[in-house]
C-alpha cells in the first residue's frame, strides 16, 4: 500500500511540474514584443507579403504578443539575414523575413553573407508559387520579342545589384539574348514602377500579382508590353498571362536548364520567415505551430490576397528545408548564376 501511495505522489508531483512547464512555455510571450526584421524597404512586394502575417500570427501565439516590423534593406536583404544570424538574441522574439535572395545568397556565397542556411530555423512561407514577367513600356517601341531582341541598349530597372528583381531581370535579358542591355539600379520596388512611367527606364521584371495589384492601369490602359514569364513551380502560370512564352523554352543545353532549376529552387518560398540558430526548441515549436495555424486560418487567404493580390499556397518549414537540400550545386551552374547576379556585362551564350 505504501508503495502505491508513493507512486501516486510521485506521478502527481511530476504531472504538476509538467503542467507548470507547459504553462510557463505558453505564457512566455504574454506582454512581450516580437520584432519581424524585414530584408527590404517599406511598400515593396516583400513588405506586403510580410504585413499579411502578423495580426493572425499574434492571435495564434499563446500570450498574444505585440508584433512590430523593422526594415533593414541594405545589401538586398543581406543586412537583415546577417542581423538575425549574428546579432539577434535567440530567444524567440526576433523573426527574420526575407524573399528568395535569402536562399540564393546563401548557396552562391554572395559577398557579405554571414549566415549559414543549414543553421537558420525556418517557420515557413505564405506562398510557394509565382510568375515573374518581363515587360517594357509601350513608348520604348518594342512590342514583340523580335523588336526587343533587335533593339540595343534596353534600360532595365531594379533595386540593387544582387537583388532578386535585378537577378531575374538579368536572367531574362541573358536568355532572351538582348543586345547590350543597360541595368539601372538604386530604386525601391515602387520607385522602379515610377521610373518606368517617367521613362527613365524601358523595362523591368516583377511578379504578376504585384503588377495587377500595384499597377492595374498598365494593363487596363495598355501602357506596357509583356514579353515572357518564368513560372515557379513549372506550370504555375497566372491565368491572365498564360499566353506568354515560358523562358525555359528558350534555354540551350544542360547548364542553362539547371540554371533555371536553380533559380526556381531559390524561389519556392516567396517570403521566408526564420529564426536565429540556438532558439529554444519549445519556442520554435510554439512559433511553428502558430505559423501553421496562421496559414490555415480561414481569415488568412482574404487578408493575404487583399494585400498582395497573390493566392495563399503555404510552404511549411520542412518543405523549405527540403528545397534547400535539393538545389543544384554544380560548379558550372553556380559560376553562370554568379555572373548573372553580378554587375559585369552579361556573358555570351
Amino acid at each position: 500500500m505504501k508503495e502505491i501511495l508513493a507512486l501516486a505522489f510521485f506521478l502527481l508531483a511530476h504531472l504538476g511540474f509538467g503542467n507548470q512547464v507547459a504553462l510557463s512555455q505558453a505564457t512566455f510571450y504574454q506582454g512581450k514584443t516580437v520584432t519581424v526584421i524585414l530584408g527590404g524597404p517599406p511598400g515593396g512586394t516583400a513588405d506586403l507579403r510580410t504585413k499579411a502575417v502578423p495580426s493572425l500570427l499574434r492571435k495564434h501565439i499563446p500570450g498574444n504578443p505585440l508584433i512590430v516590423t523593422e526594415y533593414m534593406e541594405a545589401g538586398g536583404g543581406r543586412q537583415a539575414a546577417n542581423h538575425i544570424y549574428t546579432r539577434s538574441q535567440p530567444d524567440g522574439l526576433a523573426i527574420g523575413s526575407m524573399g528568395p535572395a535569402l536562399i540564393a545568397n546563401g548557396v552562391l556565397g554572395a559577398i557579405g553573407v554571414q549566415y549559414d542556411l543549414g543553421k537558420l530555423i525556418y517557420l515557413g512561407s505564405p506562398n510557394s508559387a509565382t510568375q515573374y514577367l518581363f515587360l517594357t513600356h509601350k513608348e520604348a517601341g518594342v512590342a514583340n520579342l523580335e523588336k526587343l531582341r533587335s533593339t540595343p541598349g534596353i534600360r532595365i530597372g531594379a533595386q540593387s545589384v544582387g537583388h532578386p528583381i535585378y537577378i531575374t531581370g538579368r536572367i531574362f535579358a541573358y536568355l532572351l539574348e538582348l543586345k547590350d542591355p543597360k541595368f539601372v539600379t538604386g530604386y525601391s520596388g515602387p520607385e522602379v514602377d515610377m521610373a518606368l512611367t517617367r521613362r527613365e527606364i524601358d523595362a523591368r521584371v516583377n511578379v504578376a500579382e504585384t503588377i495587377i495589384k500595384r499597377s492595374p492601369e498598365w494593363i487596363e490602359k495598355d501602357l506596357v508590353h509583356f514579353h515572357a514569364g518564368i513560372e515557379i513551380p513549372r506550370g504555375e502560370k497566372h491565368p491572365r498571362f498564360a499566353h506568354l512564352p515560358e523562358l525555359e523554352n528558350l534555354v540551350k543545353g544542360t547548364t542553362e536548364r539547371k540554371l533555371l532549376q536553380m533559380f526556381r529552387g531559390f524561389n519556392p518560398a516567396s517570403q521566408n520567415f526564420f529564426l536565429p540558430p540556438g532558439t529554444p526548441k519549445d519556442r520554435v515549436q510554439i512559433l511553428r505551430e502558430a505559423m501553421r495555424k496562421t496559414f490555415t486560418d480561414a481569415e488568412f487567404p482574404k487578408q493575404y490576397e487583399k494585400l498582395t493580390g497573390e493566392e495563399v499556397l503555404p510552404l511549411m518549414p520542412e518543405a523549405v528545408e527540403k528545397a534547400i537540400r535539393e538545389l543544384p550545386r554544380e560548379p558550372a551552374v553556380v559560376e553562370l548564376f554568379n555572373k548573372l547576379a553580378g554587375a559585369d556585362p552579361l556573358p555570351s551564350r
